[in-house]
């Protein structure tokens, strides 16, 4: 505001060197990851952005006004076309390198999969089958998987 050079002074908070107030604070945004659940497997769906061959869970940002778990049974009707049960939450975790929290859910779900444009792949996983990854939306499906009973390997990346 008063074009003093900004400095951090809280890890991950700029503020005005002078003394003019100014403070960007760079909230991060909520998603909604969900772990869907269909005829006992878990859906895993490519994303038509990514690279490579990497399925994640069901993802969203949520809403101005809207509720997370409404985010997540919305994302799965909006991606996979299909009727969600309402979400139960598995856990919060941070995403650092998009400046997200994720907030984790799990649903089951029914109807027929379609993708939306979003999407161009999916698969259906056994829970003993699936493999996690060690950022925000692979540790809701750990900690999901560790609530049934599953441990599930880690995925290295790269």
């Amino acid at each position: 505001m008063c074009a003093a050079p900004l400095i951090e002074k809280i890890k991950a908070r700029i503020e005005c060197a002078a003394s003019c107030g100014f403070v960007n604070y760079d909230n991060p945004t909520p998603v909604a990851a969900v772990v869907v659940e269909f005829d006992g497997k878990i859906v895993l769906a490519h994303n038509r952005s990514w690279r490579g061959d990497f399925y994640g869970v069901i993802t969203g940002f949520v809403d101005h006004a809207e509720a997370p778990a409404d985010c997540a049974v919305r994302e799965v009707k909006e991606e996979l076309d299909l009727d969600a049960s309402p979400a139960s939450l598995i856990g919060v975790y941070p995403f650092e390198r998009m400046n997200q929290v994720i907030i984790g859910y799990h649903v089951q779900a029914t109807g027929t999969i379609s993708l939306n444009e979003e999407l161009d792949a999916f698969k259906l996983m056994s829970p003993e089958d699936c493999v996690a990854w060690p950022t925000g939306t692979g540790y809701a499906l750990r900690d999901w998987l560790r609530s049934q009973g599953h441990e599930p390997e880690m995925m290295k990346l790269p």
